[in-house]
């Protein structure tokens, strides 16, 4: 076994010795504690580590870990204080020769807040984005529904059945939110479920077009490639149609010009561990998306444009093609547009899995 450089460790790693006294502290710990090295290694713990809870408390003194109990192990990860308000998530492991004998060595572990931060202010964002986007088909939907129940008698049959359907709408945006962000808490989880099935990627793109041309758009907007030889796929049809939906209609809401949908089997290059697989290619003729933004079009919350929407759906799409072990890239298309190329691997049948 090779051994470990405390130095190539990511988190702040502090050990102290049967006296207390510091034997190590790695690199990322001087970068967290902004303390030297030489001034830490030999310090006591508790002046090397200064550390207080969030109620003004001395840490070392509350926890006791020489003195305390001989049964304890560790200390789990609570967010502490170091001098001049800088806070730290700090976690601790008791190491004893024997299972009650005094501490031999204690093992700290110091991390960052940075990301837990970033998390935090994510999941804000995603709170008001979702109360935002939850207002106004709910406004909508209380006040048709208020009116038909004070002034039913008032209305017309077809005045009734257009506030109904304005009703069922509305209704199923809220729908449609609701499934993004359960779909979201799958994705970050890693709980995302695939049920493959046989899957006609030809046939879904058609589906999907016909949808659109039902919905105003015109025939002439599309141009669909289905190149011969497709390998067999399977894959989940739902999950597969929410991202088709989803790369479809941002072509067509965001983009101009013809909308390109091609549909190409990739062959398999074993020598670049690349396997056979279904690749499915969308791109419009639009002013494209800007080379600085490329980076961060499958992140939560990025809108390509000021027309709407939640921007979660391209986070959602990347975690269902990569839930089937595939890649999502974006880049410019040949019309100078928005291209989107997604690939799927060949898979095996749910009941191999």
């Amino acid at each position: 076994m090779f051994g470990i450089d405390p130095d190539d460790l990511p988190d702040g790693l502090v050990v102290a010795d049967a006296a207390g006294r510091i034997v190590v502290f790695n690199a990322a710990a001087v970068k967290i504690t902004a303390m030297a090295r030489d001034d830490a290694i030999g310090l006591p713990l508790e002046r090397a580590l200064p550390l207080e809870d969030l109620k003004g408390r001395r840490w070392w003194t509350l926890t006791d870990p020489y003195g305390g109990l001989a049964t304890r192990v560790a200390q789990p990860e609570r967010n502490l204080l170091l001098p001049g308000g800088r806070e730290v998530l700090v976690s601790a492991r008791y190491v004893r020769e024997h299972p009650t004998g005094p501490v031999s060595r204690l093992v700290v572990s110091l991390r960052g807040t940075e990301a837990r931060r970033r998390s935090e202010r994510s999941n804000a964002e995603l709170i008001a984005t979702v109360a935002h986007e939850l207002r106004s088909p709910l406004t909508s939907v209380k006040g048709f529904t208020a009116t038909l129940l004070a002034k039913w008698e008032r209305f017309t049959d077809d005045q009734k059945r257009l506030m109904l359907e304005t009703v069922n709408a509305d209704a199923n945006r809220v729908t449609r939110l609701i499934a993004e962000l359960l779909d979201i808490s799958r994705i970050d989880s890693g709980r995302l479920e695939v049920r493959r099935q046989p899957v006609d990627m030809a046939a879904a793109v058609g589906r999907h077009v016909q949808a659109h041309i039902a919905n105003g758009q015109s025939a002439d907007r599309f141009f669909v490639r289905i190149r011969r030889d497709l390998p067999g796929l399977w894959a989940d049809p739902d999950k597969i149609d929410q991202v088709l939906g989803n790369l479809l209609e941002n072509a067509v809401r965001h983009g101009a010009g013809t909308v390109t949908i091609e549909v190409a089997p990739v062959p398999a290059r074993s020598e670049q561990g690349e396997e056979e697989g279904t690749a499915v290619t969308v791109s419009d003729e639009g002013p494209g998306i800007p080379e600085e933004s490329m980076g961060r079009v499958f992140t939560r919350f990025w809108r390509g444009s000021k027309r709407g929407g939640t921007g979660l759906g391209l986070y959602i799409v990347k975690g269902i093609v990569e839930a089937h072990g595939g890649a999502i890239t974006v880049g410019r298309g040949p019309g100078g547009g928005a291209e989107f190329r997604f690939i799927l691997p060949v898979g095996t049948p749910a009941y191999l899995t």
